[in-house]
């Protein structure tokens, strides 16, 4: 069977080719940034604040996902330094882009005078919405996918389009379309994170640790079935931790591990750093609980400390904050007819302020109190 590869580059203009990656990388920026606009209008953040906030983080986490390939293939680039900076040629690494982007948004959060958790809450579905999204560039470049599999697999098991069992045929090898789980696996991601942000619970800071947690579990068994992981000689111990022991349900499932070559690596890093992403958000998540430090809850209303004034929330958003009960119309007339024309003498306003009284009580309509009431009095 011919197998069906899409050309990389979308269009061009003149000299300059614009690739399918980019812009597709640029579609889930703009969409995570429409999510991001829309939460943050229930707790007052200026849109132009979220704005502001991709402009400064989309650089910085693809230098972050540079910087962070580069050091772990290093070899391949000390004797040929410009080559690093090369990055159309490929070569960047997604926890390296978080590392960026959450560098940045600490910087330029704080120095706009908010919180960083509150902030970061709001973002963590859009991070998932843009990696769901941006996966589809892998697709297109038909790169980062998974070991070799039969086309009946594709086909028959997990039911898939010709268009992406096509394009995950290469040089005449069906492979896991691996681009496909992670994607899948984010759009679940951002289902839950939806759902838990309404839940009175969650405390500010959680939905961020949780989505981390959330990514990294699928990262961990995801990773295991690409070909091409950045990966190191470890221990032999920790190695068969993640190899064989934490690796046992996907075994169970009929998946197998991704080739990686013996005297390259033992032990994938973006496993490793999933594990410790993991235990480190949910220790994260205890001990901020434990110490007090998570009080603030995700519904609580987001302060400026800047302006020294919180945004207006919607209503919803101030469940546990009752306002102070209004003042009756008669009242405030009354007040109004007083301040209107204040009488010099004071036995004459006394004597208003008990005619007023008076009429306000003859105009009413008589309420009996219930024993109860009476009894609470």
């Amino acid at each position: 069977m011919q197998t069906l590869l899409l050309d990389p580059v979308a269009f061009s203009i003149g000299s300059l080719r614009v690739h399918w990656y980019g812009l597709i990388l640029g579609l889930g920026a703009l969409a995570g940034l429409l999510l991001a606009i829309r939460e943050g209008k229930r707790f007052g953040v200026p849109q132009e604040f979220l704005m502001d906030l991709v402009l400064f983080g989309v650089p910085s986490a693809i230098i972050g996902a540079r910087i962070y390939y580069v050091a772990f293939k290093w070899e391949d680039y000390k004797d040929n330094f410009l080559d690093v900076f090369k990055i159309w040629n490929g070569g960047i690494a997604i926890y390296g882009a978080l590392i960026g982007a959450v560098v940045c948004a600490l910087i330029f959060v704080r120095k706009k005078g908010y919180s960083f958790w509150r902030i970061a809450d709001i973002c963590a579905p859009s991070l998932l919405v843009g990696q769901m999204i941006g996966r589809w560039g892998n697709f297109v470049n038909q790169e980062a996918y998974g070991g070799p599999v039969s086309e009946s697999f594709l086909r028959g098991q997990l039911h898939l389009p010709d268009f992406i069992v096509n394009q995950m045929n290469v040089q005449g090898v069906f492979h896991h379309p691996t681009f496909l789980y992670e994607s899948i696996w984010n759009l679940l991601g951002i289902v839950l994170l939806m759902i838990i942000r309404r839940q009175k619970f969650l405390r500010a800071g959680e939905l961020f640790i949780g989505y981390f947690i959330w990514y990294s579990i699928g990262r961990f068994f995801i990773e295991a079935l690409r070909t091409d992981s950045l990966a190191f000689q470890g221990s032999t111990g920790v190695a068969d931790l993640i190899n064989n022991v934490l690796w046992a349900p996907m075994t169970w499932m009929g998946f197998e591990l991704g080739h990686l070559d013996p005297a390259y690596g033992n032990i994938r890093i973006s496993q490793l750093l999933s594990i410790l992403i993991v235990i480190g958000g949910i220790v994260l998540i205890i001990v901020r609980r434990v110490t007090g430090r998570a009080q603030v809850r995700y519904s609580d209303p987001i302060v400026n400390t800047k302006t020294g004034a919180g945004p207006t929330p919607e209503a919803d958003l101030q469940a546990h904050h009752p306002s102070k009960p209004s003042v009756p119309a008669s009242e405030k007339s009354a007040g109004q007819v007083q301040k209107a024309g204040e009488p010099a003498d004071g036995k004459l306003h006394m004597q208003s302020q008990e005619t007023e009284a008076g009429s306000t009580r003859t105009e009413d309509t008589p309420v009996i109190k219930p024993d109860t009431e009476d009894k609470k009095e």
